[in-house]
């Protein structure tokens, strides 16, 4: 029996990692540990059926709701951020790290220093720390997975490759909803809008980063960490149909390509039951359905984010923390309507242009940058709300 902690139970992946669990065989999967941010109902439900050792909420004034909602299950209730780090400390074979943006980190990682396999869907923690992640893993001995599909896609694809022959690898998008727009369309795009995914389901923000083409952004910076290659060698390509997740070119010239239905079970099933494979009930890909596959480049007037990711990658040292803390809150800020749609960059870009980008001194330091670059892009985002 291999014990599991899910860090950010409740949302997207969360939710689609506990439905494998319930899926698996009896006695295969044993919950340590459940995190969530702040919703009691689903968390204590989720704590409830699969009888889980701790259930913790990140919002300490979620606390008092959780403890009633688990009253006599027998499992251990906390709250608070330091709580979270604790749970992902607890020893546990297999790690889900879904907690969405930078306030994963610290808990990605206590889960890598005590060992074990983390399930890495927490992009954000590799853009802005590879450096202290990479770390954290090798010290602690600990196994690092990619759960992001083109990178779980590639991973599939590079099994057996030492990398010395790899040309390069392609990371596939859909183009979000407004890939056709023109622009003077996507300025008047509403939240609403922003988050009716055409092929995924996902939670806010990385719909919204789909749309923006800045989740491809990060991911090219997180390929660039996790498989050790020049950005050069990353290339992105839009592919409607999501069929085709990633692929690997080789220097004999071939092409290996992970395709599968566009349902991040797959990839989880990958990660959970890694190196073997899991039976999953998840709708089979039909090629002869599907008919036809489109690749073309992504346009870069209309989704300069991509560009942006790029520049921070090239430039390196806190660039990439600039950059993922600009975007998260213009994000924020746009999901709020305070700003428009082509605001979201524009904020990145004017905050990646007004601060230095020397490397950040540790994990204080990254916290340190991290926080300016999330003031600056306020301030940037309040100009430009003055201005429309």
């Amino acid at each position: 029996m291999r014990s599991l902690t899910i860090l950010g139970a409740t949302g997207s992946i969360g939710r689609s990692t506990m439905t494998l669990v319930e899926a698996a065989a009896p006695g295969e999967f044993r919950i340590e540990a459940l995190v969530a941010n702040r919703d009691v109902e689903t968390l204590a439900a989720q704590a409830r059926r699969f009888r889980a050792r701790l259930a913790v909420v990140a919002d300490p004034g979620s606390f008092a709701a959780l403890k009633d909602a688990l009253a006599g299950s027998g499992t251990e209730v906390a709250a608070g951020a330091e709580a979270v780090v604790e749970a992902a400390a607890r020893p546990a074979d297999w790690t889900m790290a879904a907690i969405v943006g930078a306030v994963g980190l610290r808990s990605t990682l206590a889960a890598l220093a005590r060992g074990g396999t983390l399930a890495l869907a927490n992009k954000e923690s590799l853009v802005c720390a590879a450096e202290l992640v990479l770390d954290a893993a090798k010290r602690g001995g600990a196994t690092l997975l990619p759960v992001d599909s083109e990178h779980n896609a590639v991973f599939q694809c590079l099994a057996g490759c030492d990398g010395k022959g790899i040309e390069k690898i392609v990371l596939t998008a859909s183009g979000g909803p407004f890939r056709d727009w023109p622009l003077e369309r996507m300025a008047r795009v509403t939240p609403d809008q922003a988050l009716k995914h055409p092929v995924w389901s996902m939670g806010a923000k990385i719909s919204v980063d789909s749309a923006t083409m800045m989740n491809k952004g990060l991911e090219v910076i997180e390929a660039a960490r996790l498989f050790g290659l020049a950005p050069e060698r990353i290339e992105v390509l839009v592919h409607p149909q999501s069929a085709v997740h990633g692929m690997v070119q080789y220097a004999d010239g071939s092409i290996l390509a992970q395709l599968g239905s566009p349902d991040m079970r797959t990839p989880i099933a990958h990660a959970l039951a890694w190196p073997r494979r899991m039976m999953a009930e998840i709708p089979r890909l039909d090629l002869a359905a599907l008919a036809r596959l489109d690749f073309f480049a992504p346009d870069p007037i209309r989704f300069p984010a991509l560009r942006l990711a790029r520049e921070a990658l090239l430039a390196g040292g806190g660039a990439p923390t600039i950059l993922n803390a600009a975007n998260e809150t213009a994000v924020g800020l746009f999901l709020d309507r305070r700003i428009g749609f082509l605001d979201i960059a524009a904020v990145v870009e004017e905050t990646m242009a007004g601060l230095p980008a020397a490397s950040p001194a540790g994990l204080d330091g990254l916290i340190a940058l991290d926080a300016a670059a999330r003031a600056e892009a306020a301030r940037r985002a309040e100009a430009r709300a003055a201005l429309a």
